[in-house]
């Protein structure tokens, strides 16, 4: 149905002659031209108002011209959608999938023009086949493009930093395609060209998709967070009960997720880099950087910046409670039960050198470790990421990061202190919290350790830099899919 663009005296026509608009000089589509728009609810509302400050004259058909009239503004010519469909070439559906049949007593009116399906749906595949291939199945002679979806009507009014800019664009029709693409330039927007119209199901149900990257992190968290917590619980709170009977219960809300926070947030910066680690392994066992990862591995790659983040915010989190540990009445209470003590005992000082040492080394470590996880935060900004080059990136996510979590750890090490090796701190015969938390970023720490030796860190780099060691010279990729691990990244 494709058929060859025609322009001539500078003018932009559509594939069956209609004329859009005038064509600037460089391919773009010149403001002036008329963009219908079918339908008048909020999405309509909200794309006449940025057509409009881009430049473009706006005719808007709706079912009840004179009521919707009141919400347009007045520039905007509002009436019914045989004249609005007339008078535009490229036309806008901001109707939902059920109402298209209501087009089709305007069939003869479509024959040659291109139609933006904007329209989602209320759960993925939800029908057989998407929106957009619907809509060109009931107008075969139209040139039906999917786009602008993923669009809010909020983000439609807004300025283009505010909010996302992506539009996906897909169509069977290349000239209606780069039509609809130019288009969305000179509107603010960054177009994705996703190619033919079978890619419509998947643009549509981008909309309905609930942090999809998020989920494996999210659900790492949240089981790290029960396992933290009901290891604190046992050791803290139900063995002095049921040892003494001493009820420690009220520690929970603050307490007890104050021990389990910090624990996840190291695990997770953990994790972040074990990573990286497994696909330097991965790569010196093989002897070469072309072989795919296993794909649970590749899945881990893919979600580093999403642990990156969930290790800042239990950090953050973890921050918040210990500032908030000295207003508890508990704590008052504990303070003045001591102080009695030490007058009853007529102690004048109880100044402990290597306990005042320990405390400020221990904050001191806590904040630059919490200082460089909001360094890494900062970069994985997308606007902050793109003001560097790529030396730079990786500097702050790989080096600094490293830097990051062997702070932590010494942050860790510093709170437990001699407690690892006490006898009475084994409760249940189980070691301290801070122990389990800190053998993974201990074992991290020295793999990151084992691959900066030279018999190893020198092998690594030639097959970074595409040595094969069954070949021992540089062959070109078979395959380069996969995500590469040269500079382990956070965020």
């Amino acid at each position: 149905m494709d058929s060859i663009c025609m322009s001539a005296g500078g003018s932009t026509y559509l594939p069956n002659g209609v004329k859009m608009g005038l064509r600037e000089p460089g391919g773009r589509l010149a403001a002036g031209g008329t963009v219908g728009i079918v339908g008048s609810g909020d999405f309509a509302k909200s794309l006449t108002l940025r057509l409009l400050r881009s430049g473009f004259g706006v005719v808007v058909g709706s079912r009840h011209p004179k009521r919707a009239a009141e919400a347009f503004p007045h520039v905007v010519d509002v009436t019914h959608h045989e004249d609005a469909v007339e008078k535009a070439g490229l036309v806008f559906l901001a109707i939902r999938r059920e109402h298209y049949s209501s087009l089709w007593g305007l069939k003869h009116l479509l024959v040659g023009k291109v139609l933006v399906d904007v329209s989602n749906n209320r759960r993925r595949d939800q029908y057989p086949e998407s929106n957009a291939e619907y809509l060109a199945s009931l107008f075969p002679e139209s040139f039906v493009v999917k786009g602008f979806n993923v669009i809010s009507a909020w983000a439609m009014q807004s300025a283009p930093r505010d909010t996302c800019s992506l539009v996906y664009i897909c169509s069977n029709s290349l000239v209606a395609r780069q039509q609809v693409l130019e288009l969305s330039r000179q509107m603010g927007f960054t177009p994705v060209d996703m190619g033919a119209l079978s890619s419509a199901r998947d643009i549509e149900n981008m909309p309905l998709r609930l942090f999809p990257a998020w989920r494996g992190p999210v659900l790492a968290a949240v089981a790290l967070s029960i396992f933290f917590f009901a290891y604190a619980f046992v050791r803290d709170v139900l063995h002095p009960y049921l040892k003494s009977g001493l009820s420690l219960f009220y520690k929970l809300p603050v307490e007890v997720v104050n021990h389990t926070v910090p624990c996840v947030a190291i695990t997770l910066l953990a994790l972040v880099y074990l990573a990286g680690q497994l696909a330097a392994a991965h790569q010196l066992g093989y002897g070469t950087k072309y072989r795919r990862f296993p794909a649970w591995l590749e899945e881990w790659l893919a979600c580093r910046k999403q642990l990156g983040l969930l290790s800042f915010f239990f950090g953050g989190v973890h921050t918040l409670y210990s500032l908030c540990l000295p207003m508890r009445k508990s704590d008052r209470y504990l303070q003045m039960n001591m102080a009695y003590q030490q007058v009853h005992a007529n102690i004048e000082d109880s100044w402990n050198e290597e306990e005042v040492w320990r405390v400020e080394m221990y904050l001191s470590f806590g904040i630059m470790s919490l200082g460089l996880l909001s360094l890494l935060a900062v970069t994985s900004i997308p606007s902050v990421s793109s003001a560097l080059n790529w030396r730079e990136f990786s500097f702050i996510q790989s080096t600094l990061g490293y830097i990051a979590l062997l702070i932590a750890t010494f942050h860790g090490l510093l709170f437990g202190w001699r407690r690892a090796f006490e006898e009475e701190a084994y409760r249940f015969y189980l070691p301290p919290s801070f122990v389990i938390a800190l053998v993974l970023p201990v074992t991290v720490i020295l793999g990151k350790a084992l691959l900066l030796l030279p018999c190893l860190g020198r092998k690594l780099h030639r097959i970074r830099r595409g040595w094969q060691a069954n070949q021992g010279r540089r062959d070109p990729p078979r395959s380069a899919n996969h995500l590469s691990p040269e500079r382990v990244t956070i965020m």
